[in-house]
């Protein structure tokens, strides 16, 4: 898919109208707990740490979301005129990764590079721009080790017996603050190994001590790897500085990951860590959680094989990042009608005009004066925290309105205004990035695997021919029976003034 929202970089596009967009930007804290108006760190520019996968299997839906949410929320911002520094690290090494590999009898190395691959695929497929950094934990080991010896210095960490390094939460005053959860009713509520070499039950480790077999590192506490939370705490630091302006994830890293991630980042650096916290919300499948031991765990690749990826984008962006989304057959067919919707207003479009917007005019065209209500509406959706179902009920309303024009379009007049809506449409989706396939490139896809007896492109489209012959011919009983074999087989037909069009069902 295009990305025609990076267009809106360019100079001539830092306009007093995108100030004003900036300034009425607001987004939800989950720190403060308030949606509130976003004041970047540095005028003009934003640094975007999220996340990102453990690369020991396949990329799920789950992941998917987080990756379509944060796409936008960086093609949002980059559309505002803002220079985006948008970070996403790869942990590359944990306990998952290396018993993976064992189970496998593969290096490590050849595993991750695998999975980093297969995640940059469906990240593609889902129409999600690549982030501008990808940090990986094993390139960052350096780095881990200072920040673990600066809080050591500072008395935040202590080694233990066993070898390990652990973090002290006791000192660190303001522990639990992102996840609103008070030390003291946690130890209340936790069950203490007598055993343990932890100082508190809920001190976190910084560095493993090396076990055999095991990648190790050298560092002054001897061979080791480090724990998951130090990772980010290094990687981000190094890329966006000591304090930076949006922090994301799924939510369920609020707690420990996050939490985690302030002590140890604010204990070593003494600033504020991040500004704005941003958590995106769980996916259920059928109405439970999503779990490979219930059997409802899905890839991304496995979905696509029911479904466009750009179908499951489309999904993804009907429900605000924040909230809970249901997972269902039944809502990813809602989501392909949906889509759908738009496309065939498109398709319409370019039919009366016999032409098709490109991604510059489009562009351009929602940061004029005549840009209208619709543009409007989708610009304040957007800057109310990123709500994107209600930027697709702008996109809804905007494709009826495409419809109607195109139907009525016999006067030039007429069709100036259904070229502006059309453009219009297509502009607003491209900021989303949906919308920007040829209109029957979508509607005719072939989604999966192609079953025995299933029709071509080439049989359809010599069926509706002869269909044609057979109205002609007043042979009506043979063009209905053409009809009715083409829809039991997943076509469907659309007779209009300019000709008989096909999408699949």
């Amino acid at each position: 898919m295009s990305s025609p929202a990076k267009i809106a970089q360019t100079p001539e596009f830092l306009s007093k109208q995108l100030l004003q967009q900036q300034a009425a930007l607001k987004i939800y804290d989950s720190m403060t707990t308030n949606k509130r108006s976003f004041e970047p760190l540095q005028a003009g520019k934003i640094g975007m740490y999220v996340c990102g996968m453990t690369v020991y299997d396949y990329c799920h839906i789950g992941h998917a979301r987080v990756m379509v949410a944060f796409d936008v929320v960086s093609r949002w911002l980059r559309h505002l005129g803002y220079e985006v520094n948008y970070v996403r690290n790869i942990t590359d090494i944990d306990d998952k990764i290396i018993a993976r590999a064992n189970e496998n009898g593969e290096p490590i190395g050849e595993l991750t590079h695998r999975f980093i691959k297969a995640m940059h695929e469906d990240a593609a497929a889902l129409g999600c721009e690549n982030p501008d950094a990808e940090p990986r934990a094993t390139e960052h080991i350096d780095e881990m080790l200072d920040m673990i010896g600066t809080l050591e210095q500072k008395q935040h960490a202590y080694a233990a017996s066993n070898g390990d390094v652990y973090y002290a939460v006791d000192t660190f005053e303001g522990y639990g603050k992102l996840s609103k959860r008070k030390l003291e009713d946690l130890q209340a509520g936790s069950r203490v190994d007598v055993d343990t070499d932890k100082k508190n039950p809920f001190d976190f480790v910084l560095w493993k001590a090396a076990k055999a077999g095991e990648p190790q590192w050298a560092s002054s506490w001897g061979g080791g790897r480090p724990g998951w939370h130090i990772e980010c705490s290094a990687m981000s630091t190094k890329c966006l500085g000591n304090s930076f302006d949006i922090h994301g994830g799924g939510h369920d890293l609020q707690f420990p990951h996050h939490e985690n991630e302030i002590a140890q980042s604010e204990a070593a650096t003494g600033c504020t860590y991040a500004h704005n916290w941003m958590h995106v919300g769980f996916i259920n499948v059928d109405g439970e959680k999503m779990s490979k031991s219930l059997g409802n765990f899905f890839t991304i690749r496995e979905v696509m094989q029911k479904f466009h990826p750009e179908t499951i984008r489309f999904f993804i962006l009907s429900s605000h990042y924040r909230s809970q989304v249901n997972f269902s057959d039944a809502a990813l067919k809602e989501a392909h009608s949906g889509l759908t919707r738009i496309y065939q207003a498109l398709k319409a479009a370019d039919a009366v005009l016999n032409t098709s917007v490109s991604a510059a005019e489009s562009i351009e065209s929602i940061n004029t004066e005549h840009a209208g209500t619709h543009s409007a509406d989708f610009i304040a959706a957007m800057n109310d925290d990123f709500n994107t179902p209600q930027a697709i009920s702008v996109l809804f309303s905007l494709a009826k309105e495409v419809n109607k024009l195109a139907r009525d379009a016999d006067d030039a007049d007429t069709q100036a205004q259904l070229q502006l809506q059309a453009v219009q449409l297509r502009a607003l989706a491209g900021i989303l990035n949906i919308g920007q396939l040829n209109p029957a490139e979508f509607l005719q896809a072939q989604i999966g695997e192609v079953v025995e007896g299933q029709m071509s492109d080439e049989q359809i489209e010599a069926l509706i021919q002869e269909r044609l012959d057979s109205k002609a011919n007043k042979n009506f009983a043979r063009a209905d029976e053409i009809r009715d074999l083409l829809q039991n087989s997943g076509i469907e037909l659309e007779d209009g003034k300019l000709g008989t069009t096909w999408r699949r069902t």
